[in-house]
């Protein structure tokens, strides 16, 4: 009886190991594996150049490297390119190019908005936003999704337009010259760090105090004294903000169009923008995985706790073009954002489905479209840009488009990038676009009330 219980055990086991590793690479199918494309002479070739060279070089499209045709029949009026240098503020130099877009093309001047200043308030609110967002979820255990959610990313630069409205209407706008960067909004990474170390700290202590069952008082003076602690670390990083200033708007030769005035941020916004932005625009959304003329909302995807969540209408990209053209032909800007990590030749500043052929460097396909590399996070909306032309056929369709980039002067098509239409529809995410310009049918869409979807969702990326 012992023999035959020791023998079921020892099967049970044999039999459970089996299970357990059947999907490890075993010597057999090592061997299978090895043998699936084994290197020909010219593929030990291709592996040598690869050791020695960029896989991009290599794989670079010499039959797409013609001269780029960089006429466009629908165009805005350039403006100076701006740099976001090793930061990931692209989301709020494109919405302030929109808005100093809008207000020379108005009145004929040259304008640049400090970034700077409306970073120190977006930062100060996404610290409040993280810390409140802390004391809403303190009941839940520490390993909640929602709790990881304020803890992963205390504080980060990146963004989207939403935040440009909301944090533009609550504090105002100064030119760029009442407020120039400093070293730290051009390399944001190591303050953000330290200051993330701390709300992460005091996220914790707020917890304590939660669980303790601390009254809501007490709670809100002991976040209030630490958002003063990150106000007294973003001064000593990025400079105070600017309260109150005077300023000469110029014209294009740099003379003074009149007399300096003084103006506080929130004067100098309603001389720039006139009115409130938000309830103004739409954003568009292209998501091939969700039903489009549908509305959705992004939870806690915001950069004040008092301001709006990321709401945006899903439509098709051809309706995303019409609005997008009929803009530009009124001379309007539009910030849009892209996943500029696909196909985008960086010296020519050109995006083409055909400036790399991987498929033929090592010798397979990528056959995924746009719906599965969104939901398997191969793509993904990553950097924004201000959409400034387009070239149409004779039909009214779209053969190209370019953008100002926040790159630089020096870079791609002295600051711009260009676009095949091919490209934008494949990897074209976000458009925001002024209610004046969108079909009845569409306003009705965004006016539905939204689905709410989770921020872990691989299409919420913000932008960098």
């Amino acid at each position: 009886m012992k023999r035959y219980i020791f023998l079921l055990i020892t099967l049970f086991v044999e039999v459970f190991t089996t299970t357990a590793q059947s999907g490890g690479i075993t010597p057999d199918m090592l061997r299978e594996i090895q043998n699936v494309q084994p290197l020909s002479p010219a593929d030990k070739a291709i592996s040598n150049a690869i050791a020695a060279n960029s896989i991009d070089a290599l794989a670079k499209n010499r039959d797409n490297a013609r001269a780029l045709d960089t006429y466009f029949n629908i165009e805005t009026p350039r403006q100076s390119i701006t740099d976001q240098q090793s930061s990931g503020r692209c989301w709020m130099f494109s919405g302030l190019n929109v808005l100093r877009s809008n207000f020379a093309q108005r009145d004929s001047v040259q304008l640049e908005l400090s970034q700077a200043y409306l970073f120190f308030w977006d930062q100060l609110e996404k610290a409040n936003l993280m810390l409140q967002g802390v004391i809403d979820t303190g009941k839940k255990p520490i390993d909640d999704q929602r709790v990881q959610f304020f803890f992963h990313h205390p504080i980060n630069d990146g963004g989207t337009f939403c935040g440009v409205s909301d944090l533009a209407e609550k504090y105002g706008l100064v030119p760029t010259e009442v407020m120039p960067e400093s070293y730290s909004t051009d390399n944001t990474s190591k303050a953000a760090s330290i200051i993330s170390s701390k709300l992460r700290e005091f996220g914790l202590q707020l917890r304590d105090m939660v669980a303790k069952g601390k009254s809501t008082k007490d709670i809100q003076k002991a976040k209030t004294e630490m958002l003063g602690q990150v106000y007294r670390m973003l001064t000593l990083t990025i400079g105070a903000p600017v309260q109150q200033f005077t300023y000469a708007f110029k014209d294009k030769e740099g003379k003074a169009k009149g007399p300096a005035k003084q103006y506080t941020p929130q004067s100098f916004y309603q001389e720039i923008v006139g009115g409130p932005l938000n309830g103004t625009f739409i954003m568009a959304m292209n998501d091939p995985r969700r039903p489009y003329y549908k509305t959705y909302e992004v939870e806690y995807d915001r950069h004040t706790y008092d301001g709006h969540n990321w709401c945006y209408v899903n439509l098709p990209m051809d309706d995303i073009e019409q609005m997008a053209i009929a803009s530009l032909k009124d001379g309007r800007k539009l910030y849009s954002s892209y996943d500029v990590g696909k196909f985008l030749d960086r010296k020519r500043g050109y995006a083409d489905l055909e400036n790399f052929d991987y498929g033929s460097l090592f010798g397979t396909t990528f056959n995924m479209d746009k719906a599965q590399r969104i939901s398997t996070f191969d793509s993904g909306s990553t950097h924004a840009m201000t959409l400034t032309a387009v070239d149409i056929d004779e039909n009214g369709k779209a053969r190209k488009w370019k953008v100002e980039n926040s790159w630089g002067a020096t870079w791609g098509q002295q600051g711009c990038l260009i676009m095949t239409d091919r490209w934008f529809r494949e990897f074209m995410f976000r458009l925001v676009v002024d209610k004046k310009y969108v079909p009845e049918h569409i306003l009705k869409a965004a006016e539905t009330k939204p689905v709410m979807v989770m921020p872990e969702d691989p299409l919420f990326l913000p932008d960098e």
